[in-house]
């Protein structure tokens, strides 16, 4: 490898200050990050004057139960944001490859909730869960299906599926153009002749479909985890990750002992598994990646 670095010593000149502001920019945070978790930095202390701590804040995460609360939350937000956005868009996707009457307008319509700015439509749910003015209620309660209006996201048990709603009614149109996309590529050939063979709808997408759907798939689903994994502006702005910690993920637990603790060395520590945590799916959606483009040249 340094071999061939060196023969091409000339084309890495040219890249030289890309890599330089990458330095900068990313690796510097990251390596600092990283050194700040072994340390404990009391609020009352200045940062330069940090104590080494070793592994302590890491232990005191993994002993800690708002940790797995924390972790909990975070499994429930990834998981049922993902599948229930990429089940969505799958099935608008499927719809939308039909030829009908105000086929474009309806893609249009649908689009809408993933070009809206998160923090606005943040601010707007926010406003329609409202308990006391909030549209829903006001519904419910004027169709008789509810005696008072309902608490969405000022309640324990109730706050975080709410905030998955909105995080899905924002997410599933992505999924919806990646699978559009990749159904432009299924062969009508294939169908075609499917379809004279004697398959039935159900088995032409099982059998012909799906099976050359599954690479864009997986890059949405690994997107889609990511983001969701990392995602910070609706649960934050929605709720602040209240009440009593049941609204917390990672991402805005971690803000909060940063920013509004001054926790820094137990922030960092945090952040170092998050880091872990997205660097393994950044590397099963690298594999994807690198399998469509191997499937490309192959043909």
């Amino acid at each position: 490898m340094l071999r061939k670095m060196w023969e091409h010593r000339a084309d890495y000149a040219y890249v030289l200050p890309a890599i330089a502001v990458m330095l900068v920019v990313i690796a510097y945070p990251i390596y600092y990050t990283i050194e700040l978790s072994f340390f404990n930095t009391p609020p009352g202390l200045q940062l330069r004057d940090k104590i080494y701590v070793g592994l302590d804040n890491y232990i005191a995460i993994l002993t800690s139960p708002v940790f797995w609360k924390v972790t909990s939350n975070t499994l429930i937000w990834t998981l049922g944001s993902t599948f229930i956005s990429f089940v969505l868009g799958f099935a608008c996707a499927l719809a939308l490859h039909r030829d009908f009457v105000g086929r474009g307008i309806l893609r249009a319509v649908l689009i809408i909730p993933w070009v809206i700015s998160a923090v606005a439509a943040s601010y707007i749910w926010k406003w329609i869960y409202h308990s006391d003015f909030g549209i829903i209620g006001a519904v419910l309660v004027g169709l008789g299906l509810a005696d008072r209006p309902p608490n969405f996201i000022d309640s324990v048990s109730t706050v975080l599926p709410s905030l998955i709603v909105v995080n899905i009614w924002r997410e599933f149109p992505f999924a919806m153009i990646m699978m559009m996309a990749g159904l432009q590529t299924v062969p009508d050939q294939l169908l075609r002749a499917a379809k004279v063979d004697g398959a039935n709808a159900w088995q032409r997408f099982w059998h012909v479909t799906f099976p050359h759907l599954r690479n864009v798939s997986t890059v949405t689903i690994l997107l889609l985890a990511v983001a969701n994994f990392n995602s910070f502006i609706i649960p934050w702005i929605m709720t602040g990750g209240g009440p009593s910690n049941a609204s917390h993920i990672w991402i805005t637990h971690i803000y909060e002992l940063a920013f509004g603790r001054q926790r820094w060395g137990v922030a960092s520590a945090y952040s170092v598994l998050l880091f872990l945590i997205l660097m393994s799916l950044g590397y099963f959606y690298v594999r994807a990646l690198s399998g469509n483009e191997q499937k490309d040249g192959n043909e």
